[in-house]
């Protein structure tokens, strides 16, 4: 029995020992397979391994505005994976306290999901079988790395060890702009390029200034250590540069808001407005908004048009007399013969809005008079092409470089000397057969208000990465291009046309006390464009991007049911410190350049006025003599009052009052509108209202005593 019992021991110590030496033998021969017979294989693959060398991607640069503050950045977002055939994935917590983190879900991130949806989302791969159940289930994505850490407290999330709940955390950059559709044409977008990986500018600063912001990719190779290989970096990258615009925030908000007024006033097609500092050409806001295609009610940040070339209409005029005055061919009053319609060089006669038989120089600008203008230039050209030549002459057609995608200079073709030739330099000279960026008429103007001095538009200020800081510094097209007396005979030109007799912006000027403007209207017809065809379908396109017929008639003339509205000037007029151009395409009320581009520019300079911007004081204890105190609507917060008169530093306020009633309607009479709708809703009451201002009257009166769920009336004046 022992023998037996004994044999059955040395046998199992037998087996276990020729397992080992198989498994021993095995192990040689793997060895010897390796580092003998195909060692060369093995060090191929192993060279390949430690020869690979991977990307590292710099940190792409932030847009600022002129005040540091950020319009473009990297942000960091998280998805957040659930690998269900992780080997610690723990199914039986992860079901019992599926209610408790479902709830957890709900009150922080509420806006994806209902609870039914989130359950049903969750235990949805549990109803696979186990080998099929997905390695990488999104639970959510874009999410920040604090909304991340809140996740892991949730209940089954919160093991010490993450690989315990089968998380998988990926991160991805993304570029953001702050202040949303703000300037984000010119500002511009970022693209990743699929073969590389790599995230460029598509177009706005983003994509001039790429090579910048985006800065220099480094590189890491793969070095072996003790039991593994790790990426070891060989040439660290180098982050982009961070690039300061001139844009301001607070004026960026005032011009687009009053563009994007004017728009939906008027159901345009398009506008454009562009707001630039006198004395250093800084642009401080520029908008292109455009009708949405998903809704003509609506409009959104569209093509650039600021840069690009349009016919300008009257707001050419000014220029063209810049430079006959500059030229010495008349003076503001020499006086012009015009008349009712001009046959210049036996083409189609030229003709005036309100013509008259004469004018003198100084009331060309302000009747916007064809005529007068033709008058003005021709007789002293002595061929077609010195018109564009004194364009080239103060270099109005030099590039920019604002590092805005899409820019062009004016085009302006070359003239002969042939009869047609003549009719086309007498056109141009009042705003007709040229193409010119906005940009580049409100820089002439710009020039106007400076004295002469022709400053560079500049976009960007600064550029700065760590310990390297670069100016760009304000620069000139022309030192200068006409003289100081010139400049202020034009300046006086423009001002009459809002606040002359004659002048064709008097609407501007109407209703505004605090802010004097000069500028100057234009109006010029789209041209009718050659049928374009689908490269598809090969189809004739009929119809524009919104679904209107397109215009019907010969290519190349007029369409003259869509207008393009201009109006280009300076403020305040006799000391300008800002200069502004503002489009507006196809209005559909029938109004002109002055009620709505220019009506526009005089909203954008009174909120600018209104907000202290025009180096103007709206502290109240600086008014002087029978200026009234500012008035207070009523309140149920007394303390309001001096609240606002010790955080502006008022000596003493106007307010209204409200008579307190025990029972019944309380009285909201003299208070603004929120302040009246929260006292009487806390009441019991329902609103209706009418009017805009302070309630002036109430029915039923207050004391009235009235049902709950009753409606008040309330009239709102601000008389």
């Amino acid at each position: 029995m022992k023998k037996t019992f004994k044999a059955q021991i040395i046998f199992r110590y037998a087996l276990i020992a020729a397992c080992i030496l198989i498994f021993s033998g095995a192990i040689i021969g793997e060895v010897i397979d390796t580092t003998i017979t195909n060692k060369e294989h093995w060090n191929e693959k192993a060279d390949s391994i430690l020869k690979q060398r991977k990307v590292i991607y710099p940190k792409r640069g932030d847009i600022l505005a002129c005040d540091g503050s950020v319009l473009a950045t990297n942000v960091t977002t998280y998805t957040v994976r659930i690998d269900y055939r992780s080997e610690q994935f723990k199914e039986k917590e992860y079901v019992d306290s599926m209610p408790k983190y479902v709830d957890s879900l709900l009150a922080h991130f509420d806006r994806f999901k209902t609870k039914k949806e989130w359950t049903e989302y969750l235990m949805a791969p549990l109803a696979k079988e186990a080998n099929k159940r997905p390695r990488s289930y999104t639970l959510l994505s874009n999410i920040t790395y604090t909304e991340y850490l809140k996740l892991r407290t949730f209940p089954f999330f919160n093991f010490p060890n993450k690989n315990k709940c089968g998380i998988v955390l990926e991160s991805r950059e993304k570029r953001k702009n702050p202040y949303g559709e703000m300037a984000s044409r010119s500002i511009g977008v970022v693209g990743e390029i699929k073969s590389t990986g790599e995230r460029h500018g598509v177009w706005g600063l983003e994509c001039d200034l790429d090579s910048l912001l985006y800065g220099q990719v480094g590189w890491a190779k793969v070095v072996p250590v003790t039991i593994n290989t790790i990426n070891w970096t060989e040439v660290p990258p180098t982050n982009g540069y961070n690039i300061k615009t001139t844009i301001d925030i607070n004026m960026q908000d005032i011009v687009e808001n009053e563009l994007n007024k004017v728009l939906l006033s008027t159901h345009a097609d398009w506008g454009v407005a562009i707001l630039m500092e006198v004395e250093t050409g800084d642009i401080k806001a520029i908008a292109n908004l455009e009708m949405d295609t998903a809704d003509f009610n609506n409009y959104i940040e569209g093509s650039n048009r600021a840069v690009v070339g349009f016919e300008p209409g009257s707001v050419m005029k000014p220029i063209s007399m810049l430079i006959a005055l500059e030229k010495g061919w008349v003076t503001p009053n020499t006086t012009l013969t015009t008349g009712n319609g001009y046959k210049y060089a036996n083409g189609p006669a030229i003709f005036d809005c309100l013509p008259v038989k004469s004018m003198p120089v100084w009331e060309v600008i302000e009747r916007s008079s064809n005529i007068g203008m033709t008058k003005t230039i021709m007789p002293h050209l002595e061929y077609p092409q010195q018109f564009k030549e004194c364009l080239k002459e103060i270099g109005f057609f030099e590039p920019m470089n604002l590092h805005i995608a899409g820019e062009r200079t004016p085009r302006i073709r070359d003239l002969g000397s042939s009869n047609w030739d003549y009719i086309d330099a007498s056109r141009m000279s009042y705003g007709y057969a040229t193409e010119i960026p906005p940009i580049y008429t409100l820089s002439i103007y710009n020039a106007i208000a400076n004295g002469g001095k022709y400053v560079r538009p500049r976009f960007v200020s600064e550029i700065s990465r760590e310990d390297i800081d670069s100016i760009i510094p304000v620069s000139y097209i022309r030192e200068r291009i006409c003289s100081e007396e010139n400049a202020d005979i034009l300046r006086k030109m423009l001002k009459r046309v809002v606040s002359g007799e004659y002048g064709t912006a008097k609407i501007v000027g109407k209703d505004n006390k605090y802010v004097d403007i000069a500028g100057k209207t234009g109006t010029c017809f789209s041209v009718i464009e050659k049928p374009r065809v689908n490269k598809k379908t090969g189809e004739v396109i009929t119809k524009d991007r919104y679904g209107r017929p397109l215009p019907e008639g010969k290519p190349g003339t007029y369409d003259k049911t869509r207008k393009r509205l201009s109006f280009c000037g300076f403020f305040p007029a006799d000391k300008p410190k800002y200069s502004c151009f503002v489009m507006v395409f196809h209005p559909k009320n029938g109004v002109g350049a002055a009620a709505s581009s220019g009506v526009t520019l005089r909203e954008i300079a009174l909120k600018m006025y209104s907000r202290g911007m025009l180096d103007n004081s709206s502290d109240f204890t600086t008014q002087k003599g029978t200026a009234t105190r500012p008035i207070m609507y009523a309140t149920n917060a007394e303390t309001k009052y001096d609240n606002i008169k010790n955080g502006l530093n008022i000596g003493s306020i106007n307010h209204y009052t409200t008579k307190p009633h025990s029972s019944g309607v309380p009285s909201v009479v003299g208070m603004g509108l929120r302040d009246a709708i929260a006292t009487l809703e806390r009441a019991g009451y329902n609103v209706e209202f009418d009017g805009v201002g302070h309630v002036v009257s109430q029915l039923p009166a207050a004391g009235t005593s009235v049902t709950k769920d009753e409606k008040i009336k309330l009239k709102l004046s601000h008389i």
